[in-house]
C-alpha cells in the first residue's frame, strides 16, 4: 500500500518557523476537522435524521436545511480553537466573534448544494481565511470585504463517493482524500492542473430566455459543434452544486457558467463573492484556470458587502478567455435568436 503525506504534515512542512503561515496551517486543520464530522452525519444519510428538513430561509432569501444549520454550527464550534477572530457564514446575517486579536477571519459556505442533499447528490464545504485588516478592531462585516487577492487560503470538501479537499494556500491546488478508517487527510494529488482546453459546459440551459446576449451567443455557438466557430463537439453538464461542478473541472476540465439574468434579483447574478466565487477562483487560478464575471477578473473585484451577489465564469483558460471575447463583442441587449438557431459570433457569409 502507497503511503500518502497526511494534510497536518504537509501544512508543517509548509508553515515551517513563519507564525502567520503557522495560524493559517492550524485554521484549515479545524475546518478539515469540522468537514470530518460534517461528512460523518452525510454518510449517515436519513440514520442522521431529516438532513433536508426544511428550517426556513438564511439572510439572502434561500432555503435553509437542517443540514445547514448543523454544518454551519460544526464549522464555528471548531474554528473557536483557531487563531480565527471572526467567521462569516452563508446562513448568518453577520460575522460571528471568535478570539479577539486574533490573525486571522474566515468566511464559509458550511453546506454548499444542500438543496441536493434528500437526492444523495455531491455536497461540500467552501472556505476563504483572510488575513484582519486590524487585531484590534472589532469583528465587523468589515473585516471580510478584501480582494480575493489578500486570501491566505482557500479550499472546498466535496462529500461523494470519498469525501476530498481541495486547498490552496498560494502553492498550487492540492488535493486530500480523508481516509474512513483513520479519519485522516492524506495528500493524493499535488499541484492540479486544469486542462488549458475542453469541449465541455456547464449552465443551467432553462434560463436560456432570461441571458444576455453574451451567454446566449457563446451557447448557440457552442451547440453548433463542429459545423461552428468554435469547430468541436460539446458535452453539457449541469449538477447545481457549485463544489461538485468544480470538482468535475478540476479532474478533467471544463467551464462553468452562473451569470445574471433577467429574473429579479438575479440581474447581478446569484452567487457570493466572499466565500463562493473569490475561493473557487483562487483554488482554479492557482490550477491553471480562469475565473471572471465576464468582464472581470474574480480574484481582483473590491467587494461591497460580504453576501455580495455576482456572476461567476470558471474552468479551462482557453475556454474562459473565448467567452470573455463574447463579453467585449456581443452587445448584451442586441436581437437575440433561438436556442440552436444558425446565427453566431463568428458567422460569416
Amino acid at each position: 500500500m502507497n503511503e500518502h503525506q497526511t494534510l497536518d504534515r504537509h501544512l508543517a512542512e509548509w508553515s515551517g518557523d513563519d507564525e502567520m503561515r503557522k495560524d493559517v496551517a492550524d485554521t484549515v486543520r479545524s475546518i478539515a476537522e469540522a468537514c470530518c464530522a460534517i461528512a460523518e452525519i452525510i454518510a449517515l444519510g436519513p440514520l442522521a435524521g431529516t438532513l433536508g428538513a426544511r428550517h426556513g430561509e438564511n439572510v439572502d432569501g434561500d432555503t435553509q436545511v437542517e443540514l445547514d444549520i448543523r454544518a454551519n454550527d460544526l464549522m464555528i464550534e471548531e474554528l473557536r480553537q483557531a487563531p480565527v477572530a471572526c467567521v462569516a457564514s452563508e446562513e448568518l446575517e453577520l460575522p460571528v466573534p471568535l478570539n479577539q486579536g486574533a490573525p486571522l477571519c474566515v468566511a464559509i459556505d458550511p453546506l454548499d448544494g444542500s438543496s441536493n442533499i434528500d437526492t444523495n447528490v455531491s455536497v461540500g464545504t467552501i472556505f476563504s481565511v483572510l488575513p484582519m485588516r486590524c487585531s484590534f478592531c472589532e469583528p465587523s462585516p468589515k473585516c471580510f470585504v478584501q480582494r480575493g487577492e489578500n486570501q491566505l487560503a482557500a479550499g472546498y470538501v466535496i462529500y461523494g463517493p470519498q469525501t476530498a479537499l481541495v486547498l490552496t494556500v498560494g502553492a498550487g491546488t492540492h488535493i486530500y482524500t480523508l481516509n474512513p478508517d483513520t479519519g485522516v487527510f492524506c495528500l493524493t494529488a499535488e499541484k492540479v492542473r486544469i486542462p488549458e482546453d475542453t469541449n465541455e459546459f456547464a449552465i443551467n440551459t432553462s434560463n436560456f430566455r432570461r441571458w444576455d446576449g453574451h451567454i446566449r451567443a457563446y451557447v448557440d455557438d457552442c451547440l453548433k459543434g463542429v459545423d461552428g466557430p468554435h469547430e468541436k463537439n460539446y458535452n453539457t453538464r449541469w449538477i447545481a452544486s457549485l463544489v461538485a461542478e468544480c470538482h468535475r473541472i478540476m479532474a478533467r476540465g471544463g467551464i462553468f457558467l452562473y451569470p445574471g439574468d433577467r429574473r429579479p434579483d438575479y440581474h447581478k447574478g446569484r452567487l457570493r463573492l466572499a466565500y463562493e466565487c473569490a475561493p473557487i477562483a483562487f483554488l482554479v487560478e492557482q490550477a491553471g484556470g480562469g475565473a471572471s464575471t465576464g468582464y472581470e477578473r474574480i480574484m481582483a473585484l473590491d467587494p461591497e458587502d460580504i453576501h455580495e451577489r455576482i456572476p461567476l465564469i470558471f474552468g479551462s483558460i482557453n475556454e474562459v478567455n473565448l467567452l470573455d471575447h463574447y463579453y467585449e463583442e456581443v452587445h448584451p441587449f442586441q436581437e437575440r435568436w433561438q436556442l440552436f438557431g444558425d446565427r453566431g459570433l463568428f458567422r460569416t457569409g
